[in-house]
C-alpha cells in the first residue's frame, strides 16, 4: 500500500483545514496517510479526520501554540481578536516580562519550525508528499526524497497580486504536479510554469456529503455563510437586504460565521434597527448549518475575493438557487447565470437587488433554479473528487 503525506500548517478552523481533512479522509480508503501539521492549535482536530489517519505533529509548547495563533490573526488581520488575546494573556494578568521573554522566544521559534519541519520532510517515508502551502512548497522540493512525487495544493486566488504570483511560481517550479482548485487557476499557472517540468492539474474540492432532502424553498429566509471579514462582503449584504425589506419586511436574512468584522455588522444590525430580520448565529457545526440550509430559499454571497466557493456547492446540494459577485472567482465556475442563480458583475448593488428580489416574487423560477441547482453538485461528489486524485497518485494524468 503507497503512503501520502499531506503537510499541513495546522488543523484548525479554515478553507484549507477543511479541504485537508476532507481529502485525508477519501485517500485513506485506498492508500496509507499521514498529516503531518507543524502547530498543534487545539485539543482535536477542527474538523473531522477518520480514524485510519494518522497525525504527526511537530510543535505542542505552549508558547509555540500562542504564537502561531497571533500570527494566524494577524495574518488574517483580525486585529481586534489580537488585541483581545493578547491583553487576555499579558496585559489583563499585568504579565509584561512574560510578554518580553515570550517574544524573545518567538524569535526563535521559526528557525526551530524550519529545521523540525525539515526534519519531517527529508526522513518521511512516503511515496507521495502533498504541500499546503506556499512555503511549503519550496520545503518540500528543497528536502523531500528524490524518489518521492511531489505535489503543490494551491487554494488561494492570485486576484491580480503580482507578488503573489511570483511566489507561488517560484515555490512550485521543481515540484512533480501543482493541483489548482479552479479550472481559471490551472489555464493561469500552466502559463506560468509552462517552461518548467511541474505540470498544472486541475481538481476541484470535494462537496463531503449530499443532504437527502431537499430545501422546499417556502420560508422566507436568505442565508450567507463564512468568515465575517472586509473581504467576504457582509457590510455590503446588509445593506442590500435593508433595501429589500422596505418591500419585503417578513423575509430574514441568516448569517453563519465569525470574524473580525462581527462588532461592526452588529452595529450596523443595532442602529438600522434590523434585529428582527437579521441573526448572526456565529461560527457554527455543519449539522447546525444544513438544518439552516434546509429552512433557506436564497443563498447570497458578497465575497469580494473567493477562490472556490465551497459554501456555494453546499447551499446547491440543499437545492437552493445562488446569487453572487462576479468579483468572488470561484463562484463564476459554479453558478450559470440564470440557469441555478444568478452572477452580479461590477459588484452592482442595484442589479443584486433586482435580482434577489425577482426570486423572492416567483416561486416556480426559484424552484426550477434549485433543482438546476442540485444537478450543477454532480461533478463536485467525493466519487467524482476521489477518482481525480487517484488517477493522480497513480500518475495516470499525462505529463
Amino acid at each position: 500500500m503507497k503512503k501520502v503525506t499531506i503537510l499541513s500548517l495546522h488543523l484548525g478552523y479554515g478553507g484549507i483545514e477543511k479541504s485537508i481533512t476532507g481529502l485525508a479522509n477519501i485517500l485513506c480508503e485506498k492508500y496509507e496517510v499521514e498529516i503531518i501539521c507543524i502547530y498543534k492549535l487545539y485539543e482535536k482536530p477542527a474538523f473531522f479526520i477518520d480514524e485510519r489517519v494518522k497525525i504527526t505533529y511537530l510543535i505542542e509548547s505552549d508558547i509555540s501554540l500562542r504564537l502561531a495563533k497571533y500570527k494566524l490573526l494577524l495574518f488574517k488581520g483580525h486585529f481586534i481578536q489580537l488585541t483581545k488575546k493578547l491583553t487576555e494573556d499579558y496585559f489583563s494578568k499585568l504579565k509584561f516580562i512574560s510578554f518580553i521573554k515570550d517574544g524573545i522566544s518567538g524569535i526563535f521559534m521559526y528557525p526551530k519550525r524550519f529545521l523540525v519541519t525539515k526534519k519531517a520532510i527529508s526522513e518521511n517515508d512516503a511515496d507521495i508528499m502533498i504541500s499546503t502551502r506556499t512555503f511549503l512548497n519550496e520545503w518540500l522540493s528543497g528536502y523531500g526524497k528524490s524518489n518521492v512525487v511531489k505535489i503543490g495544493w494551491e487554494h488561494n486566488h492570485h486576484h491580480n497580486n503580482e507578488k503573489y504570483a511570483v511566489d507561488v511560481v517560484r515555490s512550485s517550479k521543481k515540484l512533480d504536479y501543482f493541483v489548482l482548485v479552479s479550472k481559471d487557476l490551472k489555464r493561469y499557472y500552466t502559463r506560468k510554469l509552462r517552461k518548467y517540468p511541474c505540470k498544472c492539474v486541475y481538481i476541484p474540492n470535494l462537496l463531503d456529503s449530499i443532504p437527502k432532502r431537499l430545501s422546499p424553498l417556502k420560508e422566507k429566509r436568505l442565508i450567507s455563510v463564512g468568515r465575517l471579514s472586509a473581504e467576504k462582503g457582509q457590510l455590503d449584504l446588509l445593506r442590500i437586504f435593508k433595501h429589500l425589506l422596505k418591500r419585503h419586511p417578513d423575509w430574514h436574512l441568516d448569517i453563519i460565521g465569525d470574524g473580525p468584522e462581527r462588532e461592526k455588522l452588529e452595529k450596523y444590525i443595532t442602529t438600522r434597527q434590523l434585529q428582527d430580520n437579521v441573526t448572526l448565529h456565529g461560527f457554527q457545526s455543519k449539522e447546525y448549518i444544513d438544518k439552516l440550509l434546509h429552512k433557506s430559499s436564497l443563498y447570497i454571497m458578497t465575497s469580494y475575493t473567493e477562490s472556490f466557493g465551497i459554501v456555494l456547492l453546499e447551499a446547491m446540494s440543499h437545492g437552493i438557487p445562488c446569487v453572487a459577485f462576479s468579483s468572488a472567482e470561484g463562484a463564476r465556475e459554479i453558478i450559470t447565470s440564470g440557469k441555478n442563480g444568478y452572477i452580479i458583475k461590477n459588484r452592482n448593488a442595484n442589479a443584486m437587488i433586482k435580482k434577489i428580489e425577482d426570486l423572492m416574487k416567483k416561486d416556480d423560477v426559484r424552484k426550477q433554479m434549485g433543482k438546476e441547482a442540485r444537478k450543477t453538485i454532480k461533478q463536485y461528489t467525493k466519487e467524482v473528487v476521489q477518482e481525480d486524485w487517484y488517477k493522480l497518485l497513480e500518475k495516470k494524468v499525462k505529463r
